[in-house]
């Protein structure tokens, strides 16, 4: 039986070789459409602007999400019992206490945020509040723990990033290409330049879903981890493992759903059957790994 020791280097392992996949695709990409026009402005200029574009995003990141999310911050006084579980994982982790938020909403549901330890926060809707017991809270509450040791917020700039440089690079390759128009010369070189042309082209068509992907394949890696580390920091898998089922099988709504915040959650809330088990093609545009998945992974950890 694995540990969750092995559950973690597993998954820390497959992201590693997502992203470095991602990077090689990128300079890929960047390769072929600079020979194609001789552009060789053109990858450092997508670097930058889809740079400066995250480190704004990531910088207020956590007052957005907060504030799309209708997340109302609490005090110990108003929320003694949630915030003893968040102080107990706060001393096991070794991380600061974040900023503890609630979600006037019957939808159970929880999501973390902020772009370091230091500036962090975890929501959780009322219905989690109400619906899951304290073993199963707590096995939330562990889980978004997770993210915030794991740096996933940071992991996911750098992937919108990444994104961000593809979308522009191809974006930008066509409107090029389609204005230069076709070069008729017979010639060696002319016919060299159209077939690194028409592979910037093919490129540039597909480039940005593969870059979707790959940022959705690593999403769901990182759900995978925070699973298993949540269980490492409780000690207690089953809590989590029940928690996603009680999750999974509700049927209410969560009203503040929207596709700008959905991939924080820990389940989907924008999904139909919420994290239900579907085919694999339709998995591969998922934010989140089916539930079913994450609690069998989750019962065959031996602590």
């Amino acid at each position: 039986m694995a540990t969750t020791y092995t559950h973690i280097t597993e998954n820390k392992t497959k992201t590693f070789i997502i992203v470095l996949f991602f990077l090689f695709l990128i300079m890929g990409v960047g390769y072929i459409m600079a020979l194609s026009f001789d552009i060789y402005w053109l990858f450092p200029a997508a670097v930058v602007i889809a740079s400066a574009q995250a480190i704004i995003s990531y910088w207020w990141s956590d007052k957005i999400a907060l504030a799309i999310s209708g997340a109302k911050k609490v005090e110990k006084i108003n929320e003694p019992e949630l915030y003893k579980l968040v102080e107990n994982l706060s001393i096991a982790s070794g991380l600061p206490i974040p900023g503890v938020y609630v979600i006037e909403d019957m939808a159970p549901n929880a999501f973390a945020t902020g772009r370091n330890p230091e500036h962090s926060a975890i929501a959780v809707t009322r219905g989690l509040l109400t619906k899951l017991s304290k073993p199963q809270l707590e096995g939330v509450l562990a889980h978004e723990f997770s993210h915030i040791g794991n740096d996933d917020i940071l992991l996911q700039t750098v992937l919108v990033v990444l994104v961000g440089v593809v979308v522009m690079i191809s974006d930008w390759f066509l409107r090029i290409s389609f204005s230069n128009g076709i070069d008729n010369d017979n010639s060696d070189s002319s016919q060299a330049h159209l077939i690194f042309m028409a592979a910037g082209i093919v490129l540039a068509l597909l480039s940005p879903l593969f870059a979707t992907l790959i940022q959705l394949a690593v999403s769901r890696q990182r759900e995978y981890l925070a699973d298993a580390s949540g269980a490492l920091l409780t000690r207690n898998p089953e809590g989590l493992a029940t928690a996603l089922e009680a999750i999974s099988a509700d049927s209410v709504p969560l009203s503040h759903a929207n596709k700008a915040t959905a991939h924080m959650y820990i389940a989907n809330p924008m999904a139909d059957h919420k994290g239900s088990a579907r085919g694999w093609f339709a998995g591969m545009f998922s934010t989140h790994p089916p539930t079913e998945e994450r609690v069998k992974e989750l019962r065959e950890m031996a602590m």
